[in-house]
């Protein structure tokens, strides 16, 4: 356990001792303000035209959670498919191109600990991301009367996203010495399982539930709704421990090459 959160602690700080970390947090709280401050405004013009039209009953279905929260949670989750390669792809790319993989590799740690340990570092970074974001929650329920609950879900489900973003990150970057070959795979693999259920309405009675379940928007979906089901909890712990056993098997074959 000393030696995951030694490497889990050294990624860590290796993103703070370089651009990348203030750039990424920096481009993540920059759009996510554009998104919200936007949303918000948009809100509020349709409520101040809602409300010359005086029909209660609209004015009662609209609500901060269904024009504002869940829509700036699904643009930041887009924008993590974007920047979430940035921040893996240097996990194991960069150790190969520097030379300190082979270091790495003849030291006293086992591969199950340097690949958990890379992963918590990406881990506790999102955490931080998403830390951040809570920010604009925070302020509609400082001036607002959202739902409480139904925000804590969303964020834990743009949590869960992240961290099985940054576990395929790590995959792809255990597979090459390139950074922008890595994140590049990163990004067209996140893409793939983000648009896969597009056309599961049309894919027959078969494989459109299959092509549902395995989206992560699908799932994350349901999570912003307020809806927190075990079977998606399952199905994104699922896509983490699959990544990282990947992983797992792709820096042992280069181990004993």
């Amino acid at each position: 356990m000393r030696n995951t959160l030694a490497i889990a602690g050294k990624d860590l700080r290796s993103y703070f001792t370089s651009p990348v970390a203030y750039v990424v947090l920096t481009g993540f709280l920059l759009l996510g303000g554009w998104f919200f401050f936007n949303l918000l405004a948009q809100f509020n013009q349709l409520l101040m035209a809602y409300m010359s039209f005086r029909n209660p009953e609209i004015l009662d279905s609209m609500n901060l959670n269904e024009w504002v929260v869940a829509p700036l949670l699904h643009n930041l989750a887009i924008v993590l498919v974007i920047l979430v390669p940035m921040i893996t792809m240097r996990s194991f790319a960069e150790e190969k191109k520097s030379g300190t993989y082979e270091l790495l590799m003849t030291s006293p740690i086992t591969v199950t600990e340097i690949v958990v340990g890379k992963f918590l570092g990406g881990f506790v970074f999102i955490f931080l991301m998403v830390l951040l974001t809570s920010l604009y929650p925070a302020i509609l329920m400082w001036f607002g009367n959202p739902e409480g609950g139904i925000i804590l879900s969303g964020l834990l489900g743009l949590f869960l996203l992240g961290s099985s973003f940054v576990a395929v990150g790590i995959f792809t970057s255990s597979l090459t010495d390139n950074q922008i070959i890595a994140a590049v795979s990163c990004l067209v693999t996140l893409l793939l399982f983000y648009i896969i259920s597009w056309p599961a309405d049309s894919a027959g009675e078969t494989l459109g539930p299959i092509l549902r379940y395995v989206s992560l928007t699908e799932h994350f979906d349901e999570l912003v709704k307020g809806v927190i089901d075990t079977r998606d909890i399952v199905y994104f712990v699922s896509v983490i421990v699959l990544a990282l056993f990947l992983t797992l098997r792709s820096v042992e074959s280069l181990r004993w090459r």
